[in-house]
């Protein structure tokens, strides 16, 4: 819809509108809605594929924390297989899962100047660019540094 509407109308919608979970933080802050809104909501759609699970559900294994940022965190930690979908019993290419995650990683950046076009995703996925291994969004961490106040699930990892 933003790509048809273009920037001069993002801003005629006064109301959020889309499914709670997918929508890109500039939904929140009230920012222009520009085609990389979609590119969030894709990005948490990988994650959904790749763990099998939704992004707003909660598992025992990672207890609160919002499944992206956690997905986040391992990422970072090395741990890819982790975040495969349990009923695959880890039959994956773990190569092929690291660049879906690290995809699923740029594309939920807090910026969207730090998200790449679909078209750049659609690159990615098919292996003819490369991927680099994308922060922690900011924005993700904060929502869960605010609920723990002790924060001791983040001390071995460097933000």
């Amino acid at each position: 819809m933003a790509k048809l509407l273009g920037r001069e109308f993002s801003q005629v919608v006064t109301t959020v509108r889309g499914t709670i979970g997918y929508l890109a933080p500039e939904w929140i802050t009230g920012s222009a809605i520009t085609p990389k809104a979609d590119v969030y909501s894709f990005g948490l759609m990988l994650h959904e594929i790749v763990s099998g699970r939704r992004n707003t559900d909660t598992c025992e294994e990672w207890n609160r924390f919002y499944f992206p940022l956690w997905a986040a965190i391992k990422l970072q930690e090395g741990d890819s297989l982790c975040l495969l979908d349990p009923r695959l019993k880890g039959k994956a290419a773990e190569e092929e899962l690291s660049r879906v995650c690290r995809i699923a990683g740029w594309c939920i950046q807090d910026l969207e100047c730090s998200r790449p076009s679909m078209g750049e995703v659609v690159q990615q996925l098919e292996g003819v660019l490369d991927v680099s291994m994308p922060p922690i969004p900011a924005l993700l961490k904060k929502l869960v540094d605010d609920e723990l106040a002790g924060g001791t699930y983040y001390t071995t990892t460097t933000i």
